[in-house]
């Protein structure tokens, strides 16, 4: 996400299921794995962890920032999650695991594996792949408004909301962006400032630069991180930070919404599932 400074932490990881989780009887249970890659402390999946971890799939955390090593392979993963981060895809000598990422989401588009790879994580899969991320001309910080294409409509991860609505509104947190799509990706949601908000490769990998998984706690943090460049952007942390919070109730809902379609599609990849978002629709601001 090119975002310029480092986070704070949130605690993002511990409601999640235990890999080798087991149910009372002591049985090991059977469900879908999600490998969850997070680049740095205050990045961690969040609402969409929860979310996924309520439909019951288990998650294995990956944090090579604190040292534990990325699998060579997806082997024993029904899915992958990638999350974002304050450096660029680019930045191997900052992150020198970046390269290994990038390889497992080659290997996710090869295998057609369910995949969301999130700001950050969607500039990897845009480089990974073939295309272009360069500098955003126009940053977007804060509560923004999406615009699903045609394409969405039909799309098995947005085609449920993107019905719902003639736009939808997101967290965004990024400096940079995707110039140039990945041969055969197919583009499924745009905004006033950034032409790729979302794509799809294959049936079942899909990119999005905003952030479905944050809520107001998060930009409160960030927002207190990034003064700096919040104010040459002319933003006020406070008012970013109100602006998310009022629309909380929103957000829960839609992107909670969308983390509950992604989890279905991950427990039955070959399925058409339409989960609703319940509770207020989205509309313009």
């Amino acid at each position: 996400m090119g975002r310029p400074v480092h986070h704070s932490p949130r605690e993002g990881g511990a409601v999640f299921p235990a890999s080798g989780c087991t149910d009372q009887g002591g049985t090991a249970v059977s469900a879908a794995r999600v490998l969850v890659v997070e680049h740095e402390d205050g990045t961690g999946p969040a609402q969409v962890g929860e979310r996924i971890a309520a439909q019951g799939l288990l998650t294995d955390m990956c944090r090579p920032w604190a040292g534990d090593a990325l699998p060579r392979n997806l082997d024993g993963h029904d899915a992958l999650l990638v999350l974002g981060g304050s450096m660029g895809p680019h930045d191997d000598e900052r992150a020198p695991w970046l390269p290994a990422v990038r390889e497992l989401l080659r290997q996710a588009v090869a295998r057609d594996l369910p995949t969301l790879a999130i700001c950050l994580g969607m500039e990897l899969l845009t480089v990974a792949c073939g295309g272009e991320v360069r500098h955003a001309a126009l940053p977007e910080v804060g509560l923004c408004e999406l615009a699903p294409l045609q394409e969405a409509l039909e799309d098995r991860l947005f085609g449920p909301l993107a019905n719902t609505d003639g736009r939808l509104r997101a967290v965004q947190w990024h400096w940079e962006e995707t110039g140039t799509l990945p041969a055969g990706a197919v583009p499924l949601v745009t905004s006033e400032r950034c032409a790729h908000q979302s794509y799809r490769i294959g049936t079942s990998v899909w990119g999005v630069q905003f952030h479905p998984e944050v809520l107001a706690d998060d930009i409160r943090t960030w927002g207190t991180s990034d003064v700096g460049p919040l104010h040459d952007l002319g933003l006020e942390p406070a008012g970013v930070v109100a602006e998310v919070a009022r629309a909380e109730t929103v957000l829960r809902a839609l992107w909670g919404a969308f983390a509950d379609q992604w989890a279905a599609i991950v427990t039955d990849p070959a399925a058409s599932v339409q989960i609703v978002p319940a509770g207020p629709t989205p509309g313009r601001r």
